[in-house]
């Protein structure tokens, strides 16, 4: 059987029947995202590493009770979260990134739009910090990790209008921020 290839649901449904694999592999699909997301609220990265361990134990632990999902990731970060969130207050700030574009031009025109871009990056970035933590948060989730409106509510434990609103209401912060 290969897991690579296997669609989340089928992946899930092996897992729940006590396959090690397909928790090895819903691991290893998820894992990566799961430290980043878990990074930004806790800066401590061995406290997120055992948050993230604590996790997946918990889900071998009860996975013959868990329900079906087709949403993997949804379900990961949402138990990140709570475990986080009960670790530790999220009082620290979000950092965020973004990646840089390739371009093909001369070195010193490519320098100019580099530097630019990163002075450009660093005012966003001061500006999205001096956001309230809530919506940092909305803008990670749904920008940074492309969460759907309900998947953030989900998440959030709000309704969908409210994480509209936040969203909204830090678009117009930035744009009088910067």
């Amino acid at each position: 059987m290969n897991y690579a290839t296997m669609q989340e649901a089928s992946l899930w449904l092996a897992f729940k029947q006590s396959d090690a694999r397909a928790l090895s592999e819903i691991y290893e699909r998820f894992v990566n995202e799961l430290y980043n997301y878990g990074f930004h609220f806790v800066h401590d990265a061995a406290q997120v590493q055992d948050a993230i361990q604590d996790v997946f134990a918990d889900l071998w632990r009860t996975r013959t009770h868990l329900s079906n999902t087709t949403a993997i990731k949804y379900y990961l970060f949402c138990c990140l979260r709570r475990r986080l969130s009960r670790n530790k207050a999220f009082g620290s700030r979000m950092t965020m990134w973004v990646a840089d574009e390739c371009v093909t031009e001369s070195a010193e025109h490519v320098m100019i739009q580099v530097e630019e871009s990163i002075q450009q990056l660093q005012r966003l970035q001061r500006a999205i910090e001096r956001l309230p933590f809530r919506q940092q948060e909305v803008i990670r989730l749904r920008f940074y990790d492309d969460f759907s409106w309900a998947e953030i509510a989900g998440m959030l434990e709000i309704n969908e209008q409210s994480v509209r609103n936040l969203l909204q209401r830090a678009v117009l912060k930035l744009r009088q921020l910067s």
